[in-house]
């Protein structure tokens, strides 16, 4: 019987580790935190959670050793050390994060020790990579070259769950979402390279009405200039990746990142208030009449959306923020998380939308445009939607390399149609499914 060990027990792991143990793999839980992994496990006979720190390298050779692939589910940092003890070891291995340069220089080894590092195998990057190439392959295929591609994903409260100012709500880590707000952007627009700065990242975002959503906004996702070769669309045009909120994330954002809220320098904010934080960030004396001096250093009116929402939140209470030298990010973030978790039954959603305009040059086919969209919803009581569709794809791709379904050797994504196939096929089997629209009339595409 085939034993996978599982480095991790956060708040995407519990899909995975049920997948496995259904296939009636033996399954090896290893966190920090042993109460957590043996959550995930839930004493089935063939689990077994294990105490285990980054530290011990000792123990995490010997676990690699005795398993037959590893899935590495910590931050990403930690990643390229288990990676080498996989490659000493000769067993294969899974991650859902993006490769990282250390990470591709591992090829070589990874080939000559015979075994798979096989990355990128979440929701984005994971299910992007593979619905984003199905629809590339199928428009290459047909003679055809794409001039505009979008890539959209966003992790979200479903609709009637955005409830709060900032229409957000956490079902995963929430200083990653909030460390995502300190990015810049570049896309590409009509072949002109566009830069977006980190102080902008939030201003102007467009806008869309998605499926039985509604309206969204959508901010740059970092740079999407590498995709070009990666997804092998030397012809194209535009290239835009996107991330997903509901309408008012952006604007308060935009605002929160002003008063630089997200910032890591470190302060001493003994004995001071939430106001007296936004005061020493902004040069003021006292943390008198503050949300009106937020106002005037933002410039903007009095009913401004965003200072309504910085207000609920609580940045202008003079609450005592029980905090030594910190960090505004750590604080803020703190802040969110404890108001804006997603209630036990309340449901998350996941939001996934590519949309291309196609042209065909050697055919009388006219241009389209193809849109590829997912919508899929969870709760905290069952799984999140976001759990399933980033462990999930996972766990496919685990049960094809210990079935020898996956030939491939060295260090990959899952751009490879023998990769991206099955893994999207077993994927509609529970009912993560992208719906594929051609066609379409161009006034269908995005507009920047």
């Amino acid at each position: 019987m085939k034993k996978v060990l599982i480095l991790g027990a956060g708040m995407v792991v519990k899909p995975i580790v049920t997948y496995l143990l259904e296939k009636k793999y033996i399954v090896t839980v290893a966190s920090r935190t042993k109460s957590k992994a043996e959550e995930m496990i839930k004493g089935h006979p063939n689990g077994k959670a294990i105490e285990w720190t980054v530290e011990n390298q000792d123990i995490l050779d010997k676990m690699i050793s005795e398993h037959d692939l590893t899935v590495s589910l910590l931050p990403w940092a930690h990643h390229i050390n288990v990676a080498k003890l996989c490659i000493k070891n000769k067993k294969n291995m899974v991650t859902t994060s993006y490769v990282k340069p250390e990470m591709k220089a591992l090829d070589n080894d990874c080939k000559n020790a015979g075994i798979i590092i096989l990355n990128e195998l979440g929701l984005d990057p994971g299910i992007d990579h593979m619905s984003a190439m199905r629809i590339i392959d199928h428009i290459h295929n047909n003679d055809g070259k794409i001039e505009e591609f979008y890539s959209l994903c966003g992790a979200l409260p479903a609709p009637e769950a955005a409830t709060n100012p900032l229409k957000y709500k956490f079902s995963w880590s929430p200083k990653g979402v909030i460390m995502a707000g300190n990015n810049d952007g570049r896309y590409l627009l009509n072949g002109k390279e566009v830069y977006i700065p980190t102080e902008d990242l939030f201003k102007n975002p467009a806008k869309i009405n998605f499926l039985d959503v509604g309206k969204l906004e959508i901010y740059p996702n970092r740079d999407s200039l590498p995709y070009i070769n990666l997804y092998g669309i030397p012809e194209v045009k535009t290239m835009m990746r996107g991330t997903f909120r509901h309408p008012g994330w952006c604007c308060t954002m935009d605002a929160i990142k002003a008063l630089k809220l997200i910032s890591s320098d470190n302060y001493d904010f003994t004995g001071k208030s939430y106001a007296d934080m936004i005061a020493i960030l902004l040069n003021e004396n006292n943390s008198e009449n503050i949300k009106q001096k937020a106002t005037n250093y933002l410039g903007v009116e009095e009913n401004y959306y965003a200072l309504e929402a910085l207000e609920w939140l609580g940045v202008f209470d003079n609450t005592p923020m029980k905090r030594k030298e910190d960090s505004p990010f750590e604080i803020i973030s703190d802040l969110m998380m404890k108001k804006m978790k997603l209630g036990k039954d309340e449901r998350d959603m996941v939001a996934m939308q590519h949309i291309f305009v196609a042209d065909y040059p050697n055919s009388n086919k006219e241009k389209e445009v193809i849109k590829s969209s997912l919508l899929n919803f969870g709760t905290l009581s069952t799984d999140t939607a976001v759990s399933r569709t980033v462990a999930l794809p996972a766990a496919v791709a685990v049960d094809m390399i210990l079935q020898e379904k996956i030939k491939s050797k060295g260090v990959h994504i899952p751009v490879l149609p023998e990769l991206y196939n099955p893994i999207l096929d077993e994927l509609e089997k529970m009912n993560i499914k992208m719906l594929e629209e051609f066609g379409l009339p161009l006034n269908e595409k995005l507009s920047l």
